[in-house]
Order: C-alpha cells, then sequence, then structure tokens
C-alpha cells in the first residue's frame, strides 16, 4: 500500500527507502500522465542532486512513457529552470525530482500542467493519490512513449538575464552565493559569465550528501559561514539557495539576514520603477512595509493567503507583473507566474547596482517596523487555541480580526497572525511591531497564551 502522507498540500514529499521508492515513483509517473489526460503528448523531466533522484526520475520516466507519453528529460536542472521550459517549450506537463530544502534522505515531485501552472493538494495532488489508491489505473499503453535529452541550461540564463537591463549596470557587484552544494551551483555561472559582476562561490559542487549544511537558508545555522563571508570578502551582498534552487536568501554588507518579505519589497520597488501602477501580490505574513511601498510608488498591492498554488492563480487573474513571499518564494509574471529564486536576486542586484550606497541604505527607509519571524509552538488542539486567542482579542479595543489565512489581529501599533501547520500539530506565531519594546512585550504575550 502507498504511504498516503507523501502527498502534501503543494508538492509530494517522502524518505526515500521508507515511503518513497522506485515503485512508489513508477505508480507517480502513471497516474500524473492519467490524471491530466497526456498519452500521446509530451512531458519534460527533470532532477536536482540528490542521491535519488536518478534512480526515482527513471522509475517516474518508465512509468510515463509506459503510459503512452513522450519524455523530454532535462537531467540536472533547478526548479525554476523546469517550470520555464514547460512554459517555454509549451509542452503540456512537467516534473521535477525533488525535495527542496528537506534532508538528504528525502525526495519527492513538484508536478505542474500547461503554462508551468504546479499542481496542489485539491488540484492533481490528492487526485493522482487516489488514482493510484483505487487500484483501477489504465493498463500499460499499446505504444510506449519515447524518451529524448536535452540541455536548457544556456536557454535558460538568457531567460533570466532578460529581467534586467544589463547595459545599465554600470556600477561593478561583488556577490557571495552559497549554493549549499545545490541546483545553483550549476545553473548561476552561466548567468553570471552575462554579468560585469564579481561572483565568489560557496559549495557550487553538486552533492546531493550536502556535507558542508542542510539545503535550508531559512534556518539561521546554514548561512553563517555565507554571512561571515559577505563581511570578510567586503561584498555588496550575499545570497544562499535552497537544495532545487527556487527560493534564495539575501544577506546584506554587514552579514545581516534580510527577511523574505524585503526582499520582496525591494524586488517590487524595482518592478514598479520600469512597471508603474503593476499589481504585486504578497501573503498575509509579509511585513506592512511591502504593501504600503507599493501603494506609495503607484502600485496596487493585494494580499493573499500563503502558498504557490492560492498566489499564482491570483496573480494570473490579476495580470500580476511579482508576487512575493516571506519564505523565499518569489513569482513573476514573465516567467510563467512561476517563481525563482534567481530572478529575483537578478532584480535585487539590478537595484543594488542602480545606487551609490550599501543594501543596508535600501532598507532602511522603507522599513520602519520590527518583526519577530516564524515562531513554532506545538499544540495539540490548534482550532481550539485559536479561537480561545480570537476571542480574548475580540474584547480589545480597536483590534481588528481577519481569517484570510489564519487569524491576523491588528491593534495598529503591532500586529499578529497565528496560523495552523498543514503537515503537523503546530501553530506558527509571526508578530511586527512600531518598535522592539511592543514587539517584545506582545510576543511574549502572545506566546504565553499559545503554549499556556
Amino acid at each position: 500500500m502507498i504511504d498516503e502522507s507523501i502527498f502534501k498540500a503543494y508538492d509530494i514529499r517522502g524518505v526515500y527507502g521508507d515511503t518513497l521508492d522506485e515503485g512508489v515513483a513508477r505508480d507517480i509517473g502513471r497516474a500524473f500522465v492519467n490524471y491530466l489526460g497526456l498519452s500521446g503528448s509530451r512531458v519534460i523531466v527533470a532532477r536536482d542532486m540528490r542521491l535519488s533522484g536518478e534512480p526515482l526520475e527513471e522509475a517516474f520516466i518508465e512509468g510515463v512513457t509506459g503510459s503512452g507519453a513522450d519524455v523530454l528529460d532535462l537531467g540536472l536542472v533547478s526548479t525554476d529552470a523546469l517550470y520555464f521550459a514547460v512554459g517555454h517549450l509549451e509542452e503540456p506537463g512537467g516534473a521535477m525530482i525533488t525535495a527542496s530544502h528537506n534532508p538528504q534522505d528525502h525526495n519527492g515531485f513538484k508536478l505542474c500542467r500547461e503554462d508551468a501552472i504546479a499542481l496542489s493538494g485539491d488540484e492533481g495532488i490528492y487526485q493522482i493519490r487516489d488514482l493510484i489508491k483505487s487500484g483501477r489505473m489504465p493498463g500499460p499503453a499499446e505504444f510506449a512513449g519515447s524518451v529524448e535529452k536535452s540541455d536548457i541550461t544556456q536557454e535558460y540564463a538568457r531567460h533570466c538575464l532578460s529581467f534586467i537591463d544589463r547595459e545599465s549596470l554600470e556600477r561593478p557587484l561583488k556577490i557571495v552565493v552559497d549554493a549549499g552544494n545545490g541546483m545553483a551551483g550549476k545553473m548561476l555561472p552561466p548567468i553570471f559569465e552575462g554579468l560585469p559582476f564579481e561572483y565568489v562561490p560557496m559549495y557550487f559542487e553538486l552533492d546531493g550528501s550536502f556535507p558542508n549544511h542542510a539545503p535550508n537558508p531559512i534556518e539561521p545555522e546554514n548561512v553563517r559561514e555565507l554571512q561571515e563571508r559577505v563581511v570578510s570578502e567586503g561584498a555588496d551582498f550575499g545570497a544562499a539557495f535552497d537544495g532545487d534552487a527556487d527560493r534564495v536568501f539575501i544577506v546584506d554588507e554587514k552579514g545581516q539576514v534580510i527577511s523574505g518579505d524585503l526582499v520582496a519589497t525591494l524586488v517590487a520597488k524595482n518592478i514598479l520603477m520600469k512597471e508603474p501602477e503593476a499589481t504585486i501580490i504578497y501573503n498575509a505574513i509579509c511585513s506592512r512595509a511591502l504593501p504600503e511601498l507599493v501603494w506609495s510608488e503607484g502600485g496596487q498591492a493585494i494580499r493573499s493567503r500563503v502558498g504557490h498554488s492560492i498566489i499564482k492563480p491570483q496573480m494570473r487573474q490579476h495580470d500580476a507583473a511579482f508576487g512575493g513571499e516571506h519564505s523565499g518564494h518569489f513569482y513573476f509574471r514573465d516567467n510563467y507566474f512561476a517563481d525563482s529564486g534567481t530572478i529575483a536576486m537578478l532584480t535585487f542586484a539590478e537595484l543594488v547596482a542602480a545606487q551609490d550606497g550599501p543594501v543596508s541604505n535600501l532598507i532602511s527607509p522603507i522599513d520602519p517596523y520590527v518583526r519577530s519571524g516564524e515562531i513554532n509552538s506545538e499544540v495539540s488542539d490548534q482550532g481550539a487555541k485559536m479561537d480561545e486567542i480570537e476571542g480574548y482579542f475580540a474584547e480589545a479595543e480597536g483590534a481588528k480580526i481577519d481569517h484570510l489565512d489564519g487569524l491576523t489581529v491588528d491593534l495598529g501599533t503591532w500586529w499578529f497572525n497565528l496560523r495552523p501547520s498543514n503537515t503537523e500539530p503546530l501553530l506558527r506565531l509571526n508578530v511586527e511591531a512600531n518598535d522592539r519594546e511592543t514587539l517584545e512585550h506582545n510576543r511574549d504575550m502572545v506566546l504565553e497564551m499559545v503554549r499556556g
């Protein structure tokens, strides 16, 4: 029996040799073709550098071709390059074998349909699960599909570079890049060849055992070496990518990590300079600084729930030029509305190169707030606890409460969002305030309520 826990809200992910193996991968390939009706069409498949990637990719391809679909195998590329290929080549579906930032024994699948529209739990992933569970998938196709290999590295590099005006990059930058032994180590060198920047590579060798640190830059311990290196090199900024290189995290010239929502704010600023009145999507966890900048620059800011399967359709609906999340996901209309850490880094660099001062000078004028960062607490009954906290704040004078994504309470000088994890018995708390004292007092108060 297949382990249903591997089918997540945004992708398929499990532990290789335990909940995920070649047999499961083959079934997912078959179900993917049958669910989308891709027999007789071509599916684009790629993988990251994880040690289990090659056998899982081969098994998935067997499932796809056995169901009558052809395969264009891109081999080792980043997830954003896979999305680009599906959109650019106008193919009806694609699959990336990756577990993103998870530990080395994990792997999985990010699946998309035409125009790089990602499958999510309610829109494809759970249906694929149910098709496998039912045991009623059609048998092998009368004519198996073929497999063709291709390399889109250079083509993707040109696509990424098209987002910036290279002729205007008069100020040379020095950028330290930590690929974390992930796919950025392969995808970025051709891009930097087209730039007047110096880059200092860290851990560009592809190695799915992750010998230097875990491929998850959102954890502070995984970016400490990058922070130190930026300062010692006298670099303008640093960039850390996750394993499949679809997310990026930025470190300023002082070695301070810039939160994902502030990176999104600066990317939005760059986009609005080129496209006044553009629509920008941001999630409910992002700092107030983001919508305030968008409105002040003449753009349209639309608040959204967290998650690519929520934000991408909204971007299409509103023809939004850009979407940003606090988690380091950055979405671009001209990238088929898909996320790309590489394009985010380039647009950020373009903004830095257009001014004389350091990165920290870009941030200070747009960010008067202080934030807690995301704090997780284990809670047995998430719903009851959130109801209890909402009941308390409903009595507070001037409190504005909404349920766009979990519980958000705005009390003017500070606000917080509390939302349940999709996969664990956790409540995730984010607090923002006008000053440090207000933040710390109210953060501790809400945490005591959550954990009490």
